[in-house]
């Protein structure tokens, strides 16, 4: 009986003495009204895991509050395999006790870390002294200053999480791009995934039609879902969307279309002792139709390797080629497939200068053939005068990838106000990463502007 009801009070309350289970459920109780205040259930206090989520979601923390909350199941896990070991132990020191106390301390060592910082996010909220983190993170003494904050009218947050909820809608758009028959038009609504107990979206209205032989930059802060908008486009995450290439249908036509999309990571993923000769002509039995002869296509092998300049040194292995030449490799073998639409995720990584320029007046010769070519650049201002089009993603105040602007190079300018593309990122970037934290603003009047 003792160890059931120990096996119990961990799990619910995390302990099992008396006094600290009294002390807890003052905590929860205390959550409780800390969450209505903020707009959301309270009833999620009385769920482990859940409650340590949601409080953080008030203090702004939520991606602190996802290892946060994990942590704090864990120990309770833990804490619990711990008495039915020490229980049926015949000696006082079992290796699987020694280890499990182990973890349940570095666990607690690692939360009480986080709860600092989730707590200090709350009292921000609150308008309160730092100081009050003393209290906030002692043990015993958090259920009576949750229970305060709580019940006391006196102490209100500045916002709500049903605010930032709303305030998503309020800059959300509700338009669309025309489809083009020629070009790529994406009409992305949403793109979501199930994650700690809600629905979190990555991405939303995003819509765009770019015409064939354009080259386009994709920027964005780290998180704004610059990759995760790639994915939808090509087909690999599928979204709430309709993306149409040259009138087809990238979803509903995926095995008809994949011939016609190239995606060049950024890692390289090829074998250092193949040839580059030998590496081509694997990528194209595998990229070009099953249809397509050997002696077509060793034809297209050696006009991407015309193209791309790697002739030359098509016999040796790819472990010897220069850091240039391995990137061109790369690319030549997405290439193979002559895709109407060229993704491209930081393709000059790595590269200095003056071989990151050849790169890109390649790439832009390749556009200019009638081809789309989308690229992510970390360093965009030292060949900013070969696109034609820059996409800017944003996380909004919900954090949330948003379409803070598309259009020509000039204009952005203009609309940012702003003369290179780093201080554009800058602008739109959150203030607690190094940013202007004006994403709200852009992403509110591109939709102004598209709606005019």
């Amino acid at each position: 009986m003792n160890m059931a009801w120990n096996i119990i009070t961990s799990i619910l309350f995390g302990v099992s003495d008396l006094w600290e289970i009294l002390a807890e459920t003052l905590l929860i109780i205390g959550i409780w009204k800390l969450l209505e205040k903020s707009g959301l259930k309270g009833w999620w206090a009385l769920i482990p895991g859940a409650r340590e989520y949601q409080i953080s979601r008030c203090a702004g923390r939520e991606p602190e509050g996802r290892i946060y909350s994990a942590l704090t199941v864990g120990i309770r896990v833990l804490r619990v395999l711990f008495i039915l070991g020490k229980y049926d132990a015949v000696e006082d020191l079992r290796p699987d006790i020694v280890i499990a106390s182990l973890l349940v301390i570095v666990f607690s060592i690692i939360v009480f870390v986080y709860a600092i910082r989730i707590y200090i996010g709350l009292i921000e909220v609150y308008g309160q002294r730092k100081r009050w983190i003393i209290l906030w993170v002692f043990p015993v003494v958090e259920g009576f200053v949750a229970l305060l904050w709580g019940f006391s009218n006196k102490y209100q947050p500045s916002w709500k999480v049903t605010d930032i909820q709303a305030e998503m809608e309020r800059l959300a758009t509700h338009g669309s791009a025309t489809v083009m028959d020629e070009g790529l038009t994406v009409n992305l609504k949403e793109r979501s995934v199930r994650e700690f107990f809600q629905k979190k979206i990555l991405l939303r209205d995003i819509h765009m039609a770019i015409p064939q032989g354009h080259m386009v930059l994709l920027l964005g802060g780290s998180g704004a879902g610059k990759t995760t908008y790639l994915n939808a486009i090509n087909g690999y995450e599928k979204a709430k969307a309709e993306v149409m290439l040259n009138g087809n249908n990238m979803y509903t036509q995926y095995k008809k279309m994949q011939y016609e999309v190239g995606f060049v990571p950024q890692s390289e993923m090829m074998r250092g002792k193949d040839t580059v000769i030998n590496t081509l002509l694997d990528a194209a039995k595998l990229r070009l139709p099953k249809d397509v002869s050997p002696e077509q296509r060793r034809k297209r092998v050696d006009e991407v390797m015309e193209i791309f300049g790697l002739k030359p040194v098509k016999n040796n292995l790819v472990e010897k080629l220069s850091g240039g030449q391995k990137k061109r490799l790369s690319i030549s073998i997405e290439f193979i497939s002559n895709p109407s639409l060229f993704i491209l995720d930081e393709p000059d990584s790595g590269l200095d200068g003056v071989m990151a320029r050849e790169l890109f007046v390649q790439l832009r010769k390749i556009a200019d053939t009638g081809k789309i070519v989308i690229v992510i650049t970390h360093t965009p201002d030292r060949v900013i005068d070969l696109f034609d089009d820059v996409i800017v993603l944003a996380k909004d105040s919900a954090r949330t990838g948003r379409l803070a602007y598309y259009g020509s190079i000039e204009d952005a300018r203009k609309f940012f106000n702003r003369e290179r593309m780093e201080q554009i990122v800058k602008s739109v970037n959150r203030k607690e990463e190094g940013g202007d934290g004006l994403a709200d603003e852009y992403v509110l009047k591109y939709a102004e502007v598209q709606h005019a």
